[in-house]
């Protein structure tokens, strides 16, 4: 088994094991999770709007917003997807020409092929996740402005409540992506290289995904 192969299960394990430990951290203690914060956020948002006058406004300027961010970033995806494509042929030369020497391995056709299709796949999740996160956000622009919706006790403000949290994971899991494809990128230039950019990745979702501590801007 080459180096290659050895460090790309390394790395997989070790970002597993990262998220069933944040997994599990946020079962026992909800309120450290940045992602639980930002979900308890949006349902507060929703009960806002529906339950006060005069918020149509406000709804619309913000889902908006959302929709465009999650459009600008889906496009980004597509992009990248195609630079790869036009690109992919010179890739190789570029990471063996960058490679220092005295890391230097044989890299055979088919490892070069795989870490393509693997950072294809990565930028077309960005962009399914991007899509999603379009579609819900699009589905609560319509929900949220239903007149005789201003109660958070009937079924219409939970659900509305489940699509936008929703598209806020799909927006999340897209920009994870993103992320993911930077350790995929530097494993053309060798295995060292991917378990270098595999264990800052976990360093910066670890602060990431913290929520931040009051004293912290002080």
């Amino acid at each position: 088994m080459s180096y290659d192969i050895i460090a790309f299960i390394v790395c997989s394990l070790l970002i597993l094991a990262y998220y069933l430990y944040l997994k599990r951290r946020t079962r026992l203690d909800p309120e450290s999770s940045l992602h639980s914060l930002n979900s308890s956020i949006r349902e507060q948002w929703v009960a806002m709007v529906m339950t006060r006058g005069n918020m149509e406004i406000l709804a619309i300027q913000t889902l908006r917003n959302s929709v465009m961010a999650a459009n600008f970033m889906a496009t980004t995806a597509i992009l990248l997807i195609v630079g790869t494509l036009n690109l992919s042929e010179k890739i190789e030369h570029w990471a063996l020409a960058w490679h220092p020497s005295h890391l230097a391995v044989s890299v055979s056709t088919e490892l070069w092929q795989l870490k393509l299709g693997l950072l294809l796949l990565n930028f077309s999740i960005a962009f399914y996740c991007f899509s999603m996160a379009i579609r819900y956000f699009n589905h609560v622009g319509y929900m949220i402005n239903v007149p005789g919706a201003g109660s958070t006790d009937n079924a219409l403000f939970k659900k509305t409540c489940a699509f936008l949290n929703k598209a806020g994971s799909f927006y999340t899991l897209g920009t994870r992506s993103f992320f993911f494809s930077l350790p995929i990128i530097l494993w053309f230039f060798g295995p060292y290289f991917l378990m270098l950019g595999t264990i800052g990745l976990i360093c910066g979702l670890a602060m990431l995904d913290k929520v931040p501590s009051q004293s912290a801007g002080k």
